[in-house]
């Protein structure tokens, strides 16, 4: 049996289904089912939903960001099996976007206006980074999902304490996202110097902060 072989349009199609499925509400399609689901319902103030449903935007903006880079690192990586881990890894990431919206929904608000642009900027990030060499690209993978680890451990303490279904969901994610870090780096990932990762962290707080309201 053959392997197919995808021209550059065909890529460019998948990568514009993608990208529908990812931004337009309700379109994308869960494997796992939400850990919110096994925790128990517990009234909220008005204030502590606003403040809940303004972390889970952030988290559901960072789930946008990263299938969009791992699209762009699929388009352009060099090897195959590398181009297989970062698409295996976006199809992982999709429950992470599912559950974020769930929750967003169930506090009574709306992702982020801004998610478009995220998804453009990031898809183009990736597919540069893929360019460069597959080295790379799987070290801004695993530097990406540090930063994610080190947001998503800081909403975890940040919640109200009663939201045990946004805590649910949240912590899934970290040990997911720990776990892409890793693999990242054992599949020979560069490992990003610290000036690097500070710049990453001054982009990721001014994602952060227009998406808590916006």
């Amino acid at each position: 049996m053959t392997t197919r072989r995808y021209s550059l349009f065909d890529k460019l199609i998948h990568n514009a289904d993608q990208a529908l499925r990812t931004l337009v509400p309700g379109a994308a399609t869960e494997e796992r089912p939400s850990p919110a689901q096994q925790r128990d319902y517990h009234e909220l103030s008005d204030h502590e939903k606003q403040h809940a449903a303004g972390l889970m935007r952030i988290n559901h903006s960072g789930e946008v960001c990263a299938q969009a880079l791992y699209q762009g690192q699929a388009l352009t990586a060099k090897l195959p099996q590398v181009r297989d881990a970062m698409e295996e890894a976006a199809r992982e990431e999709v429950d992470h976007l599912v559950w974020c919206e769930q929750r967003i929904n169930e506090l009574g608000s709306h992702t982020s206006y801004l998610n478009p642009l995220f998804y453009g900027l990031s898809f183009g990030i990736g597919a540069l980074a893929g360019k460069v060499s597959d080295k790379v690209s799987l070290g801004f993978v695993a530097a990406t999902e540090e930063q994610v680890c080190k947001h998503l451990a800081e909403h975890i303490g940040s919640l109200p304490v009663q939201d045990e279904k946004s805590k649910a969901v949240l912590l899934q994610m970290l040990e997911d996202e720990a776990k892409h870090a890793t693999v990242a780096l054992e599949a020979g990932g560069h490992k990003f110097p610290l000036p690097v990762k500070l710049a990453m962290t001054g982009l990721s707080k001014v994602m952060t902060q227009s998406t808590y309201r916006l």
